[in-house]
C-alpha cells in the first residue's frame, strides 16, 4: 500500500497509509476528532496483511475513551 485506503472495522472507518516497510498510519475518519488516529511499525520489515490492521484498528479502538474520543489517560 504506497497510498491511502479506507478501511471499516466495527461500524468505524480508518485511512490506512503505507509510510514504509512494516510502518503504517491510521486516521480515524469517522471518530470525533478530526485527523485523530495512530501509527504502527512492525519488528520486522514484513508488510502487514488484511487481519493485521483490522486487528491494530480494534485494539486501538479499545483504548479510546469514549467521553473524550482520545485514548485513556492510564
Amino acid at each position: 500500500m504506497s497510498t491511502g485506503r479506507k478501511i471499516e472495522v466495527d461500524g468505524e472507518t480508518f485511512i490506512v497509509t503505507r509510510r514504509g516497510r512494516g510502518a503504517y498510519d491510521y486516521e480515524w475518519l469517522s471518530g470525533p476528532n478530526p485527523g485523530y488516529g495512530f501509527s504502527t511499525v512492525g519488528h520486522s520489515a514484513a508488510d502487514l496483511v488484511e487481519g493485521d490492521h483490522r486487528d491494530g484498528v480494534r485494539d486501538f479502538l479499545a483504548e479510546i475513551d469514549p467521553a473524550t474520543g482520545y485514548l485513556r489517560d492510564t
